[in-house]
């Protein structure tokens, strides 16, 4: 409370002025029955000062302006007596002022040399009711209190003394309180008396608050020296909040002794820790720092889990979780063996290929299985940013480490299986390119000091046995791809899914369903059946879903309390269960006509049959290509369009197609479609539309073709076969230098199939066309390719 220095017997003489000059205030608030001193050196102010006038007005400004005119004054003033003023020759003049009443401006009679408002008075009684009554009792004994308590008690009871008017004594009260500027501008814009005294009460109470606080810790830490009084507040805090701090640390740089930390970690370690000691309690940084050497104390530092690798059991185990994949479980024993003898090498990273259901996150399962490594799933599918990989500053509000770092906090030991999941997935945004990260990572050169921008420490990731999965792999990008060893899991044949289901899946499904694996009886041939009708993917996670409809429908039955028995299931049984048989043998869309060729894809859920389409229609000449079809094999169909026609008279064409134009369509149009493998396809259908020879209905192909009938080699030649082999075709027409990639192929499959190895494209085309019932070879020259062109 301010120390009171006022007139209290100063009222407003009977002579007043209509008006008075102003003087405007910067920062602060007159009231009324406040005094303040003013330095003024500002123009109109001085002017105002300096016409002579016992009484001015003080308002106060509503915006900052050195030169204030009408428009940044606040709507209320006060009047106030000159008591003293100063005028030295240089620098502000000085004046002293006493607040004597609210006053309300109206229009300002001049503006030059200085501001000169006319002015109501304000000054509305207090009201006689019991509400204002009790208002006032409580305002005079609060102010009694808080005198006391501030040491003011003498001169406050002189001013209550001597003040009765409850209205005037609420601003002599409100002028003397060390309050804000804002909420004196509030008292100031009050004109209710009662509303003023309110705000009054609640300020003399925020301020006993404060005072009876600072008594409070004063008397805590009384007689103490300045080091002492600081740890008995801090102390006397952390009772009262009933924080360990002190213990939490202790801890904690016992953890880190017991670490064998590498020097430079250990050198930052400590840097970190002296750093700490100078830090205080409610420092922001503070927390920060405990985070970070919390995160280091957990990290597996020189913690290995790995056993001593038994060849055989990783055999067995392999075996026991998947059927078939020969090809793949011997690289993965040759892979893990060369670890055994050699430690870390190039060629640590696996990454499986495959579509989906194939097994290949349990792979890696098995392989932890059978190496007594910790198993840690990172999924990669639509991450964008680099710092998921990388991790965050600690700059950062919510930084943390990366998840590669985490999964081995978790996984607690420095050597675990990390499995990248879904690489092929990986985005790409403006917070960085997180496959670029995973070059360090993955790179045997590099990663044995991989620093994670939260630790800001290296940490050896050499010990990490990385496996990676892909759909397809030609989403990884090229320098991703060098670091790691490619294995391929194209499919599964229809008697392998067989085996998988009695084998694998039957077991789990039960146990999925709460019955035992006897609650349900399937006949072999229900099984083949469910596969053939009702599923056509290349992995087994279809069929796992259709198979367990019947063990739900068992579960069913068991639990409205049929007990006659396991459900029995055969093949006239499956309709009942799973419903309307999906697909059908012999379903692809065999070439009833000419024009129609059937051509094997590779997609990254696995190989599927491809149509092409082709027709003729008057027209300019001019070659049609539609179903979403991209460069590459838009270029296809013109060169097939240009060899057809150059070949006019070896293929019989029965036209000259000089008035016409030729459509080439590949369904599905809602489907993207790119690449090599449709260049046989689309030469075989232009052939068979203008030789109207249709293409044997159980014949497919694959392979690229150059402008001169070269058949060249292609990809996925395993998945492309095993599709064909789902579909019923019996022939494949391939590349003559495909041919070592049919070591591949299942035997069943390999067995089932007819395989044509061609190297130009008449080979192709005599074994895919009818023979010629009646031979009409092209009257006249060939027609002149260059007349077609590509709308």
């Amino acid at each position: 409370m301010a120390e009171l220095r006022l007139d209290l017997d100063v009222r407003l003489p009977d002579d007043l002025p209509a008006s008075l000059p102003l003087v405007p205030l910067r920062r602060g608030v007159l009231l009324p029955w406040g005094v303040m001193p003013l330095a003024v050196g500002r123009r109109r102010s001085k002017a105002a000062l300096e016409t002579g006038s016992d009484y001015v007005l003080v308002g106060v400004q509503t915006a900052p302006a050195d030169d204030p005119g009408p428009q940044h004054l606040l709507g209320l003033a006060t009047v106030a007596r000159v008591i003293r003023k100063e005028a030295p020759k240089t620098g502000p003049m000085r004046v002293v002022v006493q607040g004597i009443a609210r006053v309300r401006l109206e229009d300002f009679v001049r503006v030059e040399p200085h501001l000169e408002p006319r002015f109501t008075v304000l000054s509305p009684a207090w009201p006689d009711t019991v509400e204002a009554a009790a208002v006032a009792d409580m305002l005079r004994s609060s102010v009694r209190e808080a005198a006391e308590a501030f040491g003011a008690g003498a001169p406050v009871q002189s001013v209550m003394q001597r003040v009765q008017d409850n209205s005037s004594l609420v601003d002599a009260i409100a002028a003397f309180l060390d309050a804000p500027h804002d909420w004196k501008r509030r008292v100031l814009s009050t004109v209710d008396p009662v509303e003023r005294a309110h705000l009054v009460l609640e300020q003399l109470a925020n301020a006993k608050g404060i005072l009876e606080a600072q008594r409070s810790i004063r008397d805590r830490v009384k007689n103490t020296g300045r080091e002492a009084m600081l740890r008995q507040q801090l102390e006397a805090i952390r009772q009262e909040l009933g924080d360990g701090t002190d213990d939490d640390l202790a801890l904690l740089r016992a953890k880190l002794a017991e670490l064998e930390l590498p020097d430079k970690v250990r050198e930052s370690v400590d840097r970190e820790l002296r750093r700490l000691e100078r830090l205080s309690s409610q420092s922001p940084e503070r927390s920060v720092a405990v985070d970070w050497l919390d995160r280091l104390a957990s990290l597996p530092w020189g913690v290995t889990g790995a056993v001593d690798l038994d060849l055989d059991a990783l055999e067995a185990s392999l075996d026991l979780s998947h059927h078939g994949l020969d090809e793949v479980k011997r690289q993965v024993v040759e892979h893990l063996a060369v670890h055994k003898l050699a430690g870390t090498g190039r060629a640590d990273v696996l990454l499986l290929v495959g579509p989906p259901g194939v097994g290949k996150t349990s792979i890696g399962e098995a392989i932890a299985e059978a190496t007594g490594r910790q198993l840690v799933r990172i999924a990669l599918g639509g991450v964008r940013d680099e710092a998921e990989l990388r991790g965050h500053r600690r700059t950062y509000i919510g930084a943390r480490p990366g998840r590669v770092i985490e999964g081995l906090r978790q996984a607690g030991t420095s050597d675990p299986i990390l499995l990248l999941d879904e690489v092929d997935k990986l985005g790409r945004g403006w917070m960085g390119d997180p496959s670029a990260a995973l070059l360090e990572i993955l790179d045997p050169e590099q990663n044995h000091a991989f620093v994670d921008r939260y630790l800001e420490v290296p940490f050896d990731l050499s010990k990490v046995l990385f496996v990676a999965t892909a759909n397809d792999p030609s989403k990884v990008p090229p320098a991703l791809m060098d670091r790691m060893e490619t294995l391929e899991i194209a499919g599964y044949t229809r008697q392998e899914k067989a085996t998988i289901a009695r084998d694998h899946l039957l077991a789990r499904l039960a146990t999925n369903a709460g019955l035992e694996l006897d609650d349900v009886q399937i006949t072999d041939e229900a099984i083949a059946d469910a596969i053939a009708g009702w599923t056509r993917e290349a992995g087994v996670r279809q069929l796992q879903r259709v198979l367990g409809k019947l063990y739900r429908a068992a579960a069913v039955r068991r639990a409205r309390g049929h007990q006659d028995g396991p459900l029995r299931v055969d093949v006239e049984d499956l309709p009942e269960h799973l419903g309307r048989r999906r697909f059908h043998l012999q379903a692809h869309e065999g070439p009833a006509r000419p024009g129609i060729a059937t051509g094997l894809a590779w997609t990254p859920v696995g190989g599927d049959v491809l149509y092409v389409e082709a027709s003729t229609l008057p027209g300019k000449g001019q070659l049609l290509l539609t179903g979403q079809l991209g460069e590459v094999m838009k270029e296809s169909g013109r060169a097939a369009l240009t060899y057809v026609l150059s070949h006019g008279e070896e293929l019989g064409l029965r036209d000259a197609l000089e008035h016409q134009d030729v459509h080439i369509h590949v369904p599905a149009g809602a489907v993207p479609k790119d690449g090599p493998s449709a260049g046989v396809t689309m030469f075989t259908a232009l052939a068979s539309l203008l030789s109207g020879r249709a293409v044997r209905p159980d014949v497919a192909m694959t392979g690229e073709a150059t402008l001169r009938g070269r058949v060249l080699p292609v990809g996925g030649i395993k998945a492309k076969v095993l599709a064909a082999h789902r579909r019923g075709l019996k022939t494949i027409i391939l590349p003559k230098a495909n041919a070592a990639d049919l070591e591949d192929v299942p035997p069943e499959a390999r067995d089932a199939l007819e395989f044509v190895l061609v190297e130009e494209m008449s080979e192709a085309l005599e074994a895919a066309l009818e023979p010629l019932d009646e031979p009409t070879l092209l009257a006249g020259s060939s027609p002149d390719p260059a007349t077609f062109h590509a709308a």
